[in-house]
């Protein structure tokens, strides 16, 4: 018995699970859905075209060669949605090449949705923020902009670096990352209690 309807059907549930349960509901980029699906698509078919047929180590060179034409070019692809597009393409990989019943290209697909469900949890560094700020003044002194920003950013900066210090425009350009203290439950206010005016006869 063919183990492809198997392999394709384990490879369309875990990609559209990564996609619409895991990644868009979390980050919202409609275009990266596309991006994902036919990316993964493509993989999976070209790697069961290239397993079922005769050619060796040309298998291997093949795969390569399809790889590398896989280039994100955007400057608008942050480094959390390449370890999607890995993942997709992965999966696509895992479930293409193989030729036999074998419940492993099952395990790490699994694995791989797994793992990038908890490793992009908004519950996971919650705290943690990074920022691209533009200051309105030069800082020279590291502690004084640390200072700064901390008041301004309301955490503690555990990191910062200076792109650019312009003296003569007296402006900063810095990267901050910074954690923000745990809020704590408000108590809510009690209002108070509405006076009527008196009614004199």
């Amino acid at each position: 018995m063919s183990t492809q309807p198997v392999l394709v059907a384990t490879d369309l549930v875990a990609v559209s699970v990564l996609a619409f349960a895991v990644y868009f509901p979390r980050h919202h980029r409609r275009e990266l859905i596309t991006a994902f699906l036919g990316m993964n698509v493509g993989v999976l078919a070209v790697a069961m075209t290239l397993s079922s047929s005769s050619v060796g180590i040309g298998l291997g060179m093949g795969l390569f060669g399809v790889l590398s034409i896989i280039r994100l070019r955007s400057y608008e692809i942050a480094q959390h949605e390449i370890a999607y597009y890995f993942s997709a393409l992965a999966i696509g990989l895992l479930n293409g090449i193989p030729e036999e019943t074998s419940v492993l290209p099952v395990s790490l697909t699994a694995l791989i949705v797994a793992t990038l469900y908890v490793a992009d949890h908004p519950r996971l560094f919650a705290r943690h923020r990074t920022r691209g700020l533009r200051l309105d003044t030069a800082y020279i002194d590291e502690d004084a902009l640390r200072a700064h920003l901390e008041e301004l950013l309301g955490g503690r900066v555990v990191n910062l670096s200076v792109k650019s210090i312009d003296l003569v425009n007296d402006i900063t350009q810095v990267e901050v990352r910074y954690v923000v203290p745990g809020r704590a439950t408000a108590t809510p206010a009690v209002p108070d209690p509405v006076r009527r005016p008196e009614v004199r006869a």
